[in-house]
């Protein structure tokens, strides 16, 4: 029987780990529905990749079911599993083509020559690289090694696609374009993808939904809007973006750098606070200021640019500023209710 329902490609219940008595997944109640595609994200050592190995079949959980497509898979090795993995070191066969390396799975099937050499074709197509069937791995970059074992576990047509920070080895250009494809290829093929990552960037990016671990548990789950304007916890609100944590009178606010503003005048407010500037820089289209309150508060302070306007002021080391913020500006911080399935 489906833990979470018919639609429901993915289930966790009560999920736990322990590695020499220390839980490194404690508890963790997941649904991830049909063609979604969710990231394990957090910092390490939070249980995501232990996660993602236990959905794998690399690791048997101490305790707790998990479903693959409705099936309970306790105990079953990863080769029987209805899943491909994906992982940063590309692990491609060095002596194999790239077209043999893309139809290797096809051939333990018993597929014929002529079958899985026209499937292995099609997906080098899907992934952006036509015409390198004949190559070796050695003589493709590093990106289109990646994308050859991703095509290499497409191929398979599993139910689930498990990546494990897959792009974690590249450079920042190549990352960029390819998660630009990881989402496009995930739109077309329609399997459900499970990603493991750190970099929350990319997380906001490419989910439908994002999970966000930490100590073993997932301390939030929701879109990426609803992680980044509805942080759940403290936890979630400083991982996610960046947040200053504003002490004002006997309470402590939650505001994110681009909410705030520089404010004329020396009167801080209620929803202000006043110091000195310590640095200000250019990052692109904004203007990011750090400011000194006057209690020994760092706050980060980020405003747009106008388009083309050099001449834009920018406060001085050491000038006395107010930095406020609107009432609806403040995070609104909850208990986390453990939802793991939502529409």
């Amino acid at each position: 029987m489906a833990l979470f329902g018919a639609d429901v490609d993915v289930a966790l219940q009560d999920v736990t780990k322990s590695f020499n008595d220390v839980a490194a997944v404690a508890g963790v109640d997941l649904a991830i529905k049909r063609g979604e595609f969710v990231s394990l994200l957090g910092p390490s050592g939070c249980g995501k990749t232990t996660t993602l190995r236990l959905i794998a079949g690399f690791e048997q959980p101490d305790a707790g079911t998990i479903q693959i497509g409705g099936e309970d898979v306790q105990g079953l090795p990863a080769y029987k599993r209805d899943v491909n993995t994906v992982f940063q070191s590309y692990a491609l066969f060095p002596h194999m083509t790239v077209l043999e390396n893309v139809a290797y799975g096809l051939r333990h099937r018993g597929l014929p020559r002529a079958g899985r050499e026209e499937q292995a074709s099609r997906m080098l197509e899907l992934v952006r690289l036509p015409g390198v069937e004949k190559r070796k791995p050695a003589q493709l970059s590093g990106g289109q090694q990646q994308r050859v074992a991703l095509a290499r576990a497409l191929v398979m047509s599993p139910k689930v696609l498990l990546l494990d920070e897959p792009l974690g080895a590249l450079d920042l250009a190549v990352r960029k374009q390819l998660q630009i494809e990881l989402k496009t290829i995930q739109a077309d093929v329609g399997v459900t993808f499970v990603y493991v990552t750190h970099d929350q960037e990319e997380a906001l990016a490419l989910s439908d939904r994002v999970a966000v671990m930490n100590a073993g548990r997932i301390e939030q789950i929701g879109t990426p809007r609803e992680i980044y304007d509805r942080p759940a916890t403290e936890f979630v609100a400083g991982f996610i973006g960046e947040t200053n944590f504003v002490r004002v009178g006997d309470q402590t606010v939650a505001v994110r750098p681009e909410r705030m503003r520089l404010l004329s005048g020396s009167s801080a407010g209620a929803n202000g606070v006043a110091g000195r500037v310590v640095a200000t820089m250019v990052i692109g289209p904004a203007l990011q200021c750090v400011v000194r309150t006057d209690d020994n508060q760092d706050l980060i302070v980020r405003q747009p640019r106008a388009d083309g306007d050099d001449d834009l002021h920018s406060p001085e080391e050491g000038e006395r500023v107010v930095v406020g913020w609107a009432g609806d500006a403040a995070l609104e911080l909850g208990a986390n209710d453990k939802e793991v399935y939502s529409v």
